[in-house]
């Protein structure tokens, strides 16, 4: 039986640990800091082995194979002897690519990867695949294939997850860009750090795509210096492409293998010129996935960006109150939740859409210290959260779910209004939701 160590105990490393599990290793989580009881009472429950606070050395250098959380550097004790003992250390995204067949989309860059991947994935989803969404962001990559059947999954890749990857090749490749980034762990060399973004192409083929920034110098640089075998998709807002997206005056234009689409810029929802980008390079992927060009236009049109939604309304004894009301849905309130880098008081609830809450579970595990349920019925937001967070709260107007919000909140930590539903159960609309909130927040 093959032993799999797994180093840190958090969503990816749990994740790897359950699907080693199910694909037979004998598995061991070890993590250095401490193992959050959600997570323990997750590999109790698979009868996993694990310790937190140390490294047992005799229980690690015995591996077989050691996955490796993103969080922990190169340089740490323990993975050094690893290397030294010849012992494979790899990310999660390489130990579970060789137990799906899935396609995969994996998209880096140092900024806007998260647009761009929450975009990719609305448009195949808006389009009917059946996409699965990963990598640094939502529900570990291993969770999903061990537990979900996706035949795709858009992942965003860290350069650490990355440089993880030995054989990992995803069918389309996406760089948005690249600028100087986390260098404390690349030996403070820019070079070091764009070649761990190109890892990402490393293993494609001719069947293959690589969409890219033309515009990125980076990127442009290394791509005349170095070879990749992936068929090359590039987009750009200076010049005209001949394969690939570009924007002519207020028009987004894309030429893909001999397909035409053209959308004005003025109907995509999202705003920005690093906004065109993260566009163009999403549709590039829908294009190449065959998706048809009115659910692109549809998708790009409804789809509610990063940026334009959490409104911040007031900073009130050293707590931040933001109004998200806007997301309506799981996908949004997504977003909002991840961008919270705090501990967060979370108001939600209304009129559900036939919401899956899971793909918020690590999210909430993660940020959310509380819940106030904002609707008529909360019997679903209850089941799926109840176990995780400490405390939940039911209100039916929202002046109660501001008021207790401030009870529950400490110094330094989010009030949260993301209701992931429709809010026609207690409110006209979600403009006079978010008017209500801000109103409640002022009255404080």
């Amino acid at each position: 039986m093959k032993r799999l160590v797994v180093l840190g105990g958090g969503e990816s490393g749990v994740g790897t640990a359950i699907l080693g599990k199910k694909e037979g290793y004998e598995v061991f989580v070890s993590d250095f800091g401490k193992i959050k009881e959600d997570y323990k009472n997750v590999l109790n429950q698979y009868e996993i082995k694990w310790e937190d606070e140390k490294h047992t050395e005799d229980k690690i250098l015995n591996a077989d194979v050691v996955m490796k959380s993103p969080g922990i550097p190169e340089k740490a004790p323990i993975v050094k002897k690893l290397v030294e003992k010849g012992i494979p250390v790899i990310s999660e995204i390489e130990f579970t690519v060789q137990f799906t067949n899935a396609k995969t989309i994996g998209i880096t860059g140092s900024n806007g990867k998260t647009t761009t991947t929450m975009l990719t994935y609305h448009l195949l989803k808006q389009a009917g695949l059946n996409v699965g969404l990963a990598g640094n962001i939502g529900k570990s990559f291993a969770w999903q294939v061990a537990e979900e059947n996706f035949d795709v999954y858009v992942l965003e890749l860290s350069s650490f997850q990355l440089d993880g990857c030995i054989n990992y090749k995803p069918n389309i490749a996406v760089i948005t860009n690249i600028s100087p980034d986390h260098l404390d762990r690349y030996e403070y060399k820019y070079e070091n750090y764009i070649a761990s973004k190109f890892r990402i192409t490393m293993n494609q083929d001719e069947n293959d795509y690589l969409i890219y920034d033309n515009d990125d110098e980076a990127i442009s640089n290394w791509l005349q210096n170095n070879k990749t075998k992936a068929q090359l998709i590039p987009f750009s807002l200076l010049k005209k492409m001949k394969n690939g997206a570009f924007i002519n005056n207020d028009t987004m234009e894309f030429s893909i293998n001999n397909e035409e689409f053209a959308m004005k810029t003025t109907d995509i929802s999202l705003e920005g010129k690093h906004n065109m980008k993260n566009a163009m390079a999403a549709t590039s992927v829908a294009q190449l996935m065959k998706i048809r060009k009115e659910t692109i236009r549809e998708s790009l049109s409804n789809f509610q960006g990063v940026e334009h939604r959490l409104e911040k309304v007031l900073k009130i004894q050293n707590v931040q109150y933001i109004n998200d009301s806007k997301a309506t849905n799981v996908n949004a309130t997504f977003f909002a939740l991840d961008s919270m880098n705090v501990p967060t008081v979370w108001i939600v609830g209304g009129v559900d859409k036939g919401n899956d809450y899971s793909e918020l579970m690590s999210l909430v595990r993660e940020k959310v210290k509380a819940i106030i349920c904002l609707g008529i019925d909360n019997r679903k937001i209850i089941d799926a959260f109840s176990d995780v967070v400490d405390m939940m709260v039911e209100v039916d107007n929202m002046r109660d779910a501001v008021n207790t919000a401030k009870h529950i909140a400490e110094k330094g930590d989010n009030v949260l209004l993301s209701p992931a539903c429709a809010s026609f159960d207690l409110f006209q609309n979600y403009e006079d939701r978010g008017n209500q909130f801000k109103a409640a927040v002022r009255n404080l």
